[in-house]
């Protein structure tokens, strides 16, 4: 049944605090002391389920950043690299295949999502990137992995999309940063997962059962999700006090927006511009990170688990904290714009020191500037997405991510590229950590110039 066709259940009995555990997870008390901030002054005990909602998508997201790490990680171990060949340009192009389908899955999942809703739609995106991800242990040569890692971007594109289009369905704007925040830690703590289980696998069981034993991890998250998701209007478990808490903000129409009144928006291109220029950072953080601390500090597969886990600890602090801090500064009074871009210019400034990465001679120095710049753009992305909310109406925001998100693959592509060839010919990480740390303030700016107010789009008015 279509997410837009469902009628208010105005029956829902109230459910008591005690009855609906917030989300648990790792960083939890910071997460419960944000949800609890961003609860105050609403007055009563409205109820906690959509925060299970928010629990399901940090999961959700956790798995999906598992899964596209594996590579990375393996990387790093020379029986792996003997067996598969390759060259860091090779090994560029591997993660540009990826970076090809991840765009072309986000401009067609996003309209996906809402067209046949959220709970269909993130069912098959799971469904697919988890076989694709399992599907890398046939590989055997970089031709072998690109076509594998083809398969895992178009899949594991549904899940920014869906995530997002759930938190405009199931939290008020005032509540959507922290929301976005908690969901999009996940991605740190599966870059935490993944180097403190992958390699043990791979040196027990073999390099294959890495890949299968994690991307069968989401089969377990569908059962949870097919037994708990609904609709918040149709949801048994959601008392009536946090429906109308829900759906606080003013009533939006139903009716369908089609992408060609998408595209002519300043407000589209604003979103997309941030992404393609700041999505590709986060790409060359998860794929070459690995392969820095080998290449630079001489770390191998058993050993780069925990550095990995000190940056991506510290990129969840931002992610929770960057949504909270805009939130709470609305909250006071702010106006969206001013919240927003204020948090993303503290975040777009604390990249800046990573360009003294690259040279550092001391590991613990290097792993603390990257640390900085990870939970900056884990703050960053945070506010970026809710943008997405802030500008365009619940059932355009599924598209309008996937139109970003395709802009930050495309980003991606070009990076991935740009890196391989870079080490391939330099072998320095100098100018690559030169671009990411300048690339965040330019991306502001040109947000700015755009959606100097980031006033919701005109959808409606322009179609006439």
């Amino acid at each position: 049944m279509s997410d837009t066709s469902r009628v208010v259940r105005s029956t829902a009995l109230p459910k008591s605090q005690s009855e609906v555990a917030p989300p648990q997870a790792a960083g939890a008390s910071v997460v419960g002391a944000a949800i609890a901030a961003s609860e105050e002054g609403v007055g009563g005990r409205i109820g906690r389920y959509r925060w299970v909602i928010c629990a399901l998508l940090f999961f959700a997201t956790t798995i999906n950043y598992i899964d596209r790490q594996v590579l990375g990680i393996l990387a790093t171990d020379e029986n792996f690299k003997r067996t598969i060949g390759w060259n860091e340009a090779e090994y560029g192009y591997v993660n540009t295949a990826f970076q090809a389908a991840y765009a072309i899955g986000l401009l067609v999942v996003g309209n996906l999502m809402d067209r046949f809703g959220t709970r269909k739609g993130f069912s098959f995106a799971i469904v697919w990137w988890s076989i694709a991800a399992m599907g890398h242990a046939l590989a055997r040569s970089p031709v072998g992995f690109g076509v594998a890692r083809f398969a895992l971007g178009l899949g594991e594109a549904g899940n920014f999309p869906a995530a997002i289009k759930t938190v405009a369905e199931w939290f008020p704007k005032k509540e959507r940063a922290l929301a976005t925040g908690i969901f999009n830690s996940g991605s740190n703590v599966g870059a935490i997962v993944a180097p403190l289980t992958v390699p043990w696998i791979a040196i027990t069981y073999g390099w294959q059962w890495a890949f299968i034993i994690t991307g069968a991890i989401g089969f377990i998250w569908l059962a949870f999700w097919l037994a708990a998701y609904r609709r918040p209007e149709e949801h048994p478990k959601l008392g009536a006090a946090e429906l109308a808490h829900i759906q606080s903000d003013p009533a939006e129409p139903t009716t369908k927006i089609p992408w060609a009144r998408l595209f002519p928006h300043r407000q589209t291109w604003a979103f997309a511009a941030g992404k393609f220029l700041t999505d590709p950072i986060w790409w060359v953080y998860l794929f070459w990170l690995p392969k820095f601390l080998n290449t630079n500090y001489g770390l191998n597969i058993t050993q780069i688990g925990l550095p990995l886990v000190v940056i991506y600890v510290a990129a969840d602090f931002g992610s929770i904290g960057g949504g909270w801090l805009s939130s709470s500064l609305i909250k006071r009074g702010w106006t969206v714009n001013k919240a927003r871009k204020t948090a993303m210019l503290l975040c777009a400034v604390s990249v800046v020191p990573i360009m003294f990465a690259a040279n550092a001679s001391n590991l613990w120095v290097a792993v603390g500037l990257i640390s900085l710049a990870a939970a900056a753009h884990q703050g960053w992305s945070a506010n970026m997405f809710t943008t997405a909310s802030d500008m365009f109406p619940r059932r355009a925001v599924g598209s309008v991510v996937g139109i970003g998100g395709m802009a930050g693959s495309i980003g991606g592509m070009l990076i991935a590229t740009t890196v391989g060839l870079i080490l391939q010919y330099t072998g320095s990480y100098l100018p690559i950590f030169i671009i990411a740390g300048s690339a965040y303030l330019v991306a502001l700016l040109v947000i700015h110039l755009l959606a100097p107010r980031l006033e919701p789009a005109d959808v409606e008015s322009h179609a006439r």
